[in-house]
């Protein structure tokens, strides 16, 4: 069965982008950098690796038209898998004609997700776009949360889970430690 799984980089004070949507730092990368680790002890572990193979394996990505659109719909694939856009707005032209693996949805983001999940069969469904997480967690359709916490303070920005309507009960599954960040998965409770 699949599992929605919002996965996100983000600072200690809650932030997951700077006011500009760059994401932390002067090479606006800051809030990704332990992905792209050299050092060879966590490569060795595997456990970037890991969380790269978790992210191979989705069967689909919902993503905010925000993010969506802030990376160009990943070029109308998201590494071969399709990608759903819950927006109220027709989609611009690239996603309309140049990207068959983009699919706009206009009647919510239940519905999004389950297209996305029927897409995905039995992978699961990467989310990507903070107000669309939120969005997610308020109509009970996103699953779990992985959070890699970075240890910087940016101090501005866009916040994660900047306004949610009720307080949202989570059930911790994993933490793991690395020099780069603390990689912690929640799973959510219904």
């Amino acid at each position: 069965m699949s599992v929605s799984i919002l996965d996100m980089s983000m600072s200690l004070d809650g932030y997951i982008a700077d006011s500009d949507d760059y994401l932390g730092g002067d090479d606006g990368e800051r809030l990704h950098k332990w992905a792209s680790t050299k050092d060879d002890s966590l490569q060795l572990a595997g456990l970037v690796g890991g969380f790269e193979t978790e992210w191979k394996a989705a069967g689909a990505v919902l993503a905010g038209r925000r993010t969506a659109e802030l990376m160009d719909h990943w070029g109308g694939s998201h590494g071969g898998v399709p990608i759903f856009v819950p927006s109220h707005r027709p989609p611009p032209p690239a996603a309309r004609w140049g990207y068959p693996l983009v699919t706009y949805v206009n009647d919510g983001i239940e519905s999004a997700m389950a297209q996305a999940k029927a897409a995905a069969g039995d992978r699961d469904v990467q989310v990507r776009g903070g107000y669309t997480a939120q969005e997610a967690l308020r109509a009970g359709v996103l699953d779990e949360i992985q959070i890699h916490l970075i240890p910087v303070l940016l101090g501005r920005g866009r916040r994660l889970f900047d306004v949610l309507p009720i307080e949202i009960e989570l059930e911790l599954v994993r933490v793991m430690n690395t020099p780069e960040a603390i990689h912690i998965r929640y799973r959510v409770c219904r």
